[in-house]
């Protein structure tokens, strides 16, 4: 028994390097994940961090000694996991990631056949179990094999040294590379009609993270298709090291550089991703970054304009404009708990072509109810060119008609306590009271919604109303000052 691994978390593993997350840990993963699942087949791929790779070769040597084939499709996105786990047809996929960690911690972000996700209640915490009884002394000889009995230093592996020998995976079993880059493209391409575009100029900003050689695969395609396109390519190149900062455009203090490209090169819009890119951020032509929220009422509405009847699904945090985007345009809002494994598994059970949060993920039906970064900006290309209107004047009357505050976190030392202050003084005003995910309350021209982090003492709230942007912030403020009064 070994003790207990303390990276797992409620939808993913992640971990700080060395003390929570090192390639020991990594091999108990890839052998318990592939025992669990009984896994045959497993596709496995790694972000830019320096630890990625020698991450997913631990994890690689792991699954290898469970009886599992694996194929790696090298430095990718989450997306990229996703999609050729369901292309391939495999058991299982796993992508080695922190996202928009710190740089000091790394992950794993895990699914079944089909792209499945695999949550606490849906194996991930019988894989941490599976994992945790291993011996010490078992892994350490499989370590040693796989390393030719070269010494695992920790400084090494942070700084990116991989002692996993490639050449040991194959002789124990099968273990292959495939980018499956090209059927990714064509399959990205495929949700919008390429006849349409007229030309474009966008910005797009991968800050150094594993989004650009996909990038660079869809702008090639687009080239040899004559597709009006060119890109403005801001901190375009792979570097674990992000020169520039952890890629985060959810925080405001990071959109300054896409922004800024925007305006000097009089782009249409422009796109920032996150480290693994399954998010993507939108910015109009005036550099303003455009809210999550927003885009997924655009999203929505193309998709309806294109399914008649669609049923679409959002999170409660904020949703009074996709809902009136929905109902009007004849599809069927609904409505589902925050987080990308309520959302799948919703989609799945109402077979809903789109869902999107105002965090900026969004899903979709033919990505396997999957989460995509790349397929919202080709829509929105798209809507540009056919609507032969501006991202910003698309969304304007909707941003006047439904304002919202964005999500604004308070770090206090009683959570639980500010949860209650506000409930007492609104909940006996409301007209409306959703507990589907923290507590919203509606009253007849605005609403809020609180919500506890569920891993340190945040509370997150968001407020919007009814075509009232200083009611809107003045009950912003005033929920602030009741949270915060400690």
């Amino acid at each position: 028994m070994t003790k207990p691994i303390t990276c797992f978390k409620a939808y993913d593993i992640r971990g700080e390097l060395n003390s929570q997350l090192d390639e020991a840990t990594a091999y108990r993963i890839g052998y318990a994940f592939a025992e669990e699942l009984k896994a045959k087949t497993v596709v496995v791929g790694s972000d830019v961090r320096l630890t990625s790779t020698p991450l997913k070769l631990a994890l690689s040597a792991g699954l290898i000694d469970a009886g599992a084939n694996v194929t790696d499709i090298g430095m990718a996105g989450t997306e990229e996991i996703y999609f050729a786990t369901k292309h391939l047809g495999v058991d299982g996929g796993i992508e080695v990631t922190a996202s928009h960690n710190p740089i000091n911690y790394n992950g794993m972000k895990l699914v079944k056949a089909d792209s499945v996700p695999i949550s606490g209640d849906t194996g991930l915490n019988a894989i941490k179990e599976r994992a945790e009884q291993l011996t010490d002394e078992a892994v350490s000889q499989r370590l040693a094999y796989y390393t030719q009995g070269e010494t695992i230093d920790a400084d090494a592996f942070y700084n990116g040294h991989a002692h996993i020998k490639v050449s040991h995976l194959t002789d124990t079993g099968s273990y292959v590379e495939d980018s499956c880059m090209s059927a990714y493209v064509d399959h990205m391409l495929s949700y919008v009609n390429l006849d349409s575009f007229t030309p474009l100029k966008i910005v797009v900003n991968a800050g150094n993270g594993a989004a650009g050689p996909a990038l660079d695969a869809i702008e090639a395609e687009l080239a040899s298709r004559q597709v009006p396109i060119s890109f403005i390519k801001v901190h375009h190149e792979a570097d674990g090291t992000f020169p520039h900062g952890i890629p985060n455009p959810l925080l405001p203090e990071n959109r300054a550089d896409t922004a800024d490209a925007v305006i000097k090169h009089n782009a249409d819009f422009g796109v920032a991703w996150d480290g693994d890119f399954d998010r993507c951020f939108l910015f109009d032509a005036s550099g303003n970054f455009i809210e999550g929220y927003y885009i997924v009422g655009l999203l929505a509405a193309a998709f309806i304009e294109k399914n008649q009847d669609s049923k679409i699904i959002y999170d409660p945090r904020v949703f009074w404009n996709t809902e009136d985007i929905v109902a009007n345009a004849g599809g069927t809002p609904i409505k589902s708990k925050t987080g990308h494994a309520f959302i799948k598994e919703r989609m799945r059970k109402e077979d809903a072509v789109y869902g999107g949060e105002m965090s900026a993920h969004h899903y979709f039906r033919d990505f396997a109810y999957c989460d995509s970064g790349m397929i919202p900006w080709l829509l929105i290309a798209e809507l540009v060119c056919v609507k032969k209107q501006s991202l910003a004047s698309m969304v304007k009357a909707r941003i006047e008609a439904f304002p919202s505050s964005g999500e604004i976190n308070s770090k206090l030392k009683d959570a639980d306590a500010a949860l209650e202050r506000a409930t007492s003084k609104y909940k006996p005003l409301a007209t409306v009271i959703d507990t589907t995910d923290g507590l919203g309350l509606e009253f007849d021209t605005w609403r809020f919604n609180l919500r506890k982090s569920n891993t340190e003492p945040v509370i997150r709230l968001n407020v919007e109303s009814r075509g009232d942007i200083a009611l809107m912030e003045e009950k912003t403020a005033e929920l602030l000052s009741v949270i915060r009064d400690e």
